[in-house]
């Protein structure tokens, strides 16, 4: 996880210090949903908008990060966003709805060779301020964690449009057209460096990268190639 800076205040703080492997009074515990349909706080925000205006709007979004941070007391704030934000600003067209995230097959068929290498700043921007308006909020009470998704992962809701149990499309680019498979691998790499990169230069104390759906795949290298390969 570290890249880590200690806060304005509290330093140094719990949560930096275990990033570093350092010792601390108590050890911080990863919850996966920090905000959430627990907090009615939160369900009153999220009853006004859609989840994606909730993750574009940056008042908005500071204001539910910093929730828990209030209510339960929590070591860390996680920066209220959403993984998919990526896959959008390289061009593709992206759907939050209840029944989970879609990219629809028009965005699809044109979305993996032709991928726009995003501007941070520019096309990802409100990410950004929301880092900055929760650091004012927060005010060095407790450090802020940004995040991104693995390549994998994006590379899978690119190609499958939607969430999936066998990954059978992205598995069969991976194994049916390796080029196309390293092209867009690259390009979501190259975007998420910067990404994270903005992350950290707003004012994000930590970074996490989220490969979900890594368990898709098995590691193995190939013998005498050095090279690792994948299967599934």
């Amino acid at each position: 996880m570290p890249a880590t800076r200690d806060t304005p205040r509290a330093m140094p703080h719990r949560f930096l210090e275990a990033c570093r492997r350092r010792p601390v009074d108590k050890t911080p515990i990863w919850l996966m949903r920090q905000a959430g349909r627990y907090l009615p706080e939160y369900r009153a925000v999220r009853a006004k908008v859609s989840f994606l205006e909730l993750c574009k709007t940056p008042d908005l979004a500071a204001e539910v990060t910093v929730q828990p941070v209030d209510i339960l007391g929590v070591d860390a704030a996680i920066l209220f966003s959403d993984i998919l934000v990526v896959p959008e600003a390289m061009g593709m067209q992206l759907i939050l709805e209840d029944e989970g995230p879609q990219f629809p097959p028009s965005s699809r068929a044109v979305g993996h060779r032709e991928a726009a290498h995003p501007d941070a700043e520019q096309d990802l921007g409100f990410v950004m301020e929301a880092i900055r308006r929760t650091l004012k909020r927060l005010d060095g009470r407790v450090p802020l964690i940004g995040f991104c998704g693995g390549p994998w992962t994006l590379a899978a809701y690119m190609i499958e449009g939607k969430t999936s149990r066998s990954f059978e499309k992205a598995k069969a680019m991976i194994f049916g057209d390796e080029e196309l498979a390293h092209l867009l691998l690259g390009k979501i790499t190259d975007a998420l460096i910067g990404y994270l990169n903005a992350q950290l230069a707003a004012g994000a104390h930590a970074v996490q990268i989220f490969d979900s759906w890594a368990g898709a795949l098995g590691r193995k290298i190939t013998p005498g190639s050095g090279r690792p390969t994948w299967r599934a």
